[in-house]
Protein backbone atom coordinates (compact mmCIF):
# COMPACT_ATOMS: atom_id res chain seq x y z
CA UNK A 1 0.00 0.00 0.00
CA UNK A 2 1.10 3.34 -1.16
CA UNK A 3 1.74 5.99 1.26
CA UNK A 4 0.43 9.53 1.53
CA UNK A 5 3.26 12.46 2.49
CA UNK A 6 2.52 16.07 2.91
CA UNK A 7 3.60 18.07 -0.36
CA UNK A 8 2.41 21.20 -0.05
CA UNK A 9 -0.32 23.53 1.84
CA UNK A 10 -3.89 24.36 0.09
CA UNK A 11 -2.67 28.12 0.11
CA UNK A 12 0.36 27.61 -1.36
CA UNK A 13 -1.37 26.93 -4.85
CA UNK A 14 -4.13 29.24 -5.71
CA UNK A 15 -6.61 28.00 -8.63
CA UNK A 16 -5.14 27.77 -11.99
CA UNK A 17 -1.22 27.49 -10.63
CA UNK A 18 1.02 24.89 -10.45
CA UNK A 19 3.53 24.09 -8.27
CA UNK A 20 6.57 21.76 -8.39
CA UNK A 21 7.26 19.21 -5.03
CA UNK A 22 8.69 16.05 -4.39
CA UNK A 23 7.33 12.42 -3.40
CA UNK A 24 10.11 10.44 -2.24
CA UNK A 25 12.68 11.86 -4.10
CA UNK A 26 10.76 11.94 -7.56
CA UNK A 27 9.23 15.53 -9.19
CA UNK A 28 5.89 15.79 -9.21
CA UNK A 29 3.63 18.79 -10.88
CA UNK A 30 0.91 19.56 -8.13
CA UNK A 31 -1.52 21.70 -9.68
CA UNK A 32 -5.23 23.22 -8.87
CA UNK A 33 -7.69 22.82 -10.95
CA UNK A 34 -11.01 24.97 -10.05
CA UNK A 35 -10.10 24.50 -5.88
CA UNK A 36 -9.28 20.44 -7.21
CA UNK A 37 -5.76 19.23 -6.56
CA UNK A 38 -4.13 17.04 -9.09
CA UNK A 39 -0.45 15.34 -8.97
CA UNK A 40 1.50 13.71 -11.94
CA UNK A 41 5.00 12.86 -12.62
CA UNK A 42 7.47 16.19 -13.63
CA UNK A 43 9.01 14.19 -16.45
CA UNK A 44 7.43 14.56 -20.00
CA UNK A 45 7.83 10.99 -21.62
CA UNK A 46 8.94 12.11 -24.40
CA UNK A 47 12.18 14.20 -23.81
CA UNK A 48 12.53 14.43 -20.13
CA UNK A 49 11.11 17.75 -19.72
CA UNK A 50 10.13 19.41 -17.04
CA UNK A 51 6.29 19.61 -17.49
CA UNK A 52 5.55 22.24 -14.44
CA UNK A 53 7.64 24.57 -16.49
CA UNK A 54 5.25 24.76 -19.04
CA UNK A 55 1.94 26.72 -19.88
CA UNK A 56 -1.18 25.10 -17.99
CA UNK A 57 -4.12 25.73 -20.49
CA UNK A 58 -7.14 24.78 -17.99
CA UNK A 59 -6.40 20.92 -17.26
CA UNK A 60 -3.65 20.87 -20.15
CA UNK A 61 0.17 20.85 -18.84
CA UNK A 62 2.23 21.92 -22.40
CA UNK A 63 5.79 20.62 -22.46
CA UNK A 64 8.48 23.55 -22.63
CA UNK A 65 10.40 21.44 -24.87
CA UNK A 66 8.57 20.11 -27.55
CA UNK A 67 5.13 21.28 -27.01
CA UNK A 68 3.77 17.34 -25.74
CA UNK A 69 0.15 18.16 -24.01
CA UNK A 70 -0.78 15.92 -21.20
CA UNK A 71 -3.57 15.69 -18.95
CA UNK A 72 -2.95 17.13 -15.47
CA UNK A 73 -5.95 15.32 -13.89
CA UNK A 74 -4.99 11.51 -15.10
CA UNK A 75 -1.53 12.01 -16.96
CA UNK A 76 -2.78 11.00 -20.46
CA UNK A 77 -1.17 12.16 -23.35
CA UNK A 78 -3.03 14.71 -25.23
CA UNK A 79 -1.03 15.51 -28.31
CA UNK A 80 2.41 14.26 -29.28
CA UNK A 81 5.06 14.20 -29.99
CA UNK A 82 4.92 12.10 -26.43
CA UNK A 83 3.33 9.12 -26.77
CA UNK A 84 3.35 7.49 -23.03
CA UNK A 85 1.30 8.94 -20.55
CA UNK A 86 3.20 10.06 -17.37
CA UNK A 87 1.93 8.55 -14.02
CA UNK A 88 -0.82 9.90 -12.07
CA UNK A 89 -0.65 10.62 -8.18
CA UNK A 90 -3.86 10.21 -5.56
CA UNK A 91 -3.92 13.07 -3.83
CA UNK A 92 -6.10 13.53 -0.67
CA UNK A 93 -6.54 16.99 1.05
CA UNK A 94 -6.43 16.82 5.23
CA UNK A 95 -7.17 20.07 6.83
CA UNK A 96 -4.99 22.51 4.80
CA UNK A 97 -2.33 19.97 3.74
CA UNK A 98 -2.04 18.57 0.40
CA UNK A 99 -1.08 14.67 0.54
CA UNK A 100 -0.11 12.56 -2.64
CA UNK A 101 0.64 8.89 -2.99
CA UNK A 102 1.40 7.18 -6.06
CA UNK A 103 -1.66 5.26 -8.19
CA UNK A 104 -1.86 1.50 -6.94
Amino acid sequence: MSEFIKVASTSDLAPGEKLLVEYQGKPVGLFNIDGEFFAIHDVCTHDGGPLVEGELHGDVIVCPRHGARFDVKTGAVRTLPAYAPVPAYQVKIEGDDILVAPQE
